[in-house]
């Protein structure tokens, strides 16, 4: 078994509390021992274990974790960027659109489809993300949201099965009907391939009766629960995620005072996608109410075609500095560690002892120049299980 340490860290921000200071867990002048895909020991620069066999020296950078982004929609084919011209001119924001893109995708070969959702996945982890998650949701048939699931299995680290994205349009006079496909044979071709469901609760998608029967179907087969919850307008997304012990409930843009109380209360993540408030031109979601109110926060790009075309992490964590209330530190940690919270998973999002050793040298002196200094290409390198990757 090989060991690497990196040395000469200016910070390392470990988003862990136990052995750093602050939501990130900053530590200076620092150093960490990787071995078999995990980290084996970090502390100062100084005291580096002997017996390494290979050293790295990072020469005063910064060092974070890998980006975890929770919540994003790579499996599809076309593009919307009519749509956005559109709203750049002062049109409203609508989700009809999404029947767009489910045309296209249908259209596509699945081989199509898994080099477009591979090559969004590999230009993510340029950006510094290790783990990504990816939605079906463009097919909206049983055969076409089976093959979304199985690129996004492929392609994906976390993959989620969304065929309650909206009604299909063959059952635009039933929706009742399409619910009780989606939780029958689509579900039924879908769930080997997934972790996670989900439904979109929103007004003009599904009402709170229908994502209660979705997720309960889900449940049934085994898998665990989201909601995009609250996006368009105040609803009862979030009731129904925190009800259904979601994992997480994703937009959280319009929240009255129950729905903060209620995530707070939960162990339910809320997670923001400030990209897509940007390419709509909407409100942005406040986390700074929900930080403040004790719940677990989480960013995530939501790269797809309508709302949203872009997998930086950097950039959702630079519009959350500038529009939602985090400072760079939250921010940051809701980037890497409240994303795995939004997986359920508790191996990736930091660096302490025992995580996965995903890592993220930056060409930066501290985390604060991802928001700081926003859209400039901060990535020097990228560490994913222990090697280097890009």
């Amino acid at each position: 078994m090989s060991s690497t340490a990196l040395v000469n860290i200016g910070v390392l921000a470990t988003c862990d509390r136990s052995i750093g200071h602050g939501v990130a867990g900053l530590r200076r002048d620092a150093a960490m021992v990787i071995a078999d895909g995990t980290v084996r020991w970090v502390g100062a620069s100084a005291s580096v274990p002997e017996g390494i066999d290979e050293t790295v020296d990072v020469a005063g950078r910064c060092v974070v974790p890998g980006f975890v982004d929770s919540h994003t929609h790579l499996v599809f084919a076309g593009d919307r960027a009519d749509e956005f011209a559109a709203r750049a001119a002062g049109e409203r924001y609508r989700a009809g659109g999404i029947l767009r893109t489910v045309t296209e995708t249908r259209g596509a070969t699945t081989e199509a489809l898994a080099a477009l959702a591979r090559g969004r996945r590999d230009v993510a982890l340029r950006q510094g993300t290790t783990t990504i998650e990816s939605k079906s949701g463009y097919g909206l048939t049983c055969i076409d949201e089976a093959r979304s699931c199985d690129v996004a299995n492929d392609v994906a680290d976390v993959a989620t099965f969304l065929g309650a994205h909206v009604v299909a349009p063959e059952f635009a006079d039933d929706p009742d009907g399409y619910v009780a496909l989606v939780c029958g044979a689509m579900l039924e071709a879908c769930a080997e391939s997934v972790e996670f469901i989900d439904v979109f609760c929103e007004r003009g998608a599904f009402d709170a009766d229908q994502a209660r029967a979705i997720l309960s179907a889900g449940s049934a087969a085994g898998l665990r629960a989201k909601v995009h919850a609250n996006q368009l307008g105040h609803g009862d997304g979030v009731r129904v995620a925190v009800e259904a012990g979601a994992v997480s409930a994703d937009h959280c843009t319009y929240l009255d005072d129950a729905d903060v109380e209620a995530l707070a209360g939960s162990s339910t993540v809320a997670t923001l996608l400030p990209i897509t408030e940007f390419a709509t031109r909407t409100a942005y979601a406040d986390a700074r109410r929900l930080l403040d109110a004790g719940a677990t926060v989480a960013l995530a790009s939501n790269c797809n075609p309508g709302s949203g075309y872009s997998t930086s992490m950097a950039l959702a964590i630079a519009l959350g500095v500038r529009e939602q209330g985090f400072s760079p530190d939250e921010a940051l940690a809701a980037a890497t560690l409240g994303g795995a919270a939004a997986l359920g998973r508790s191996d990736v999002g930091h660096l302490a002892p025992g995580a996965r050793a995903d890592l993220v040298v930056l060409d930066a002196p501290t985390p604060v120049h991802l928001s700081y200094r926003p859209g400039m290409d901060l990535v020097a390198a990228v560490w994913r299980d222990g090697r280097r990757v890009a």
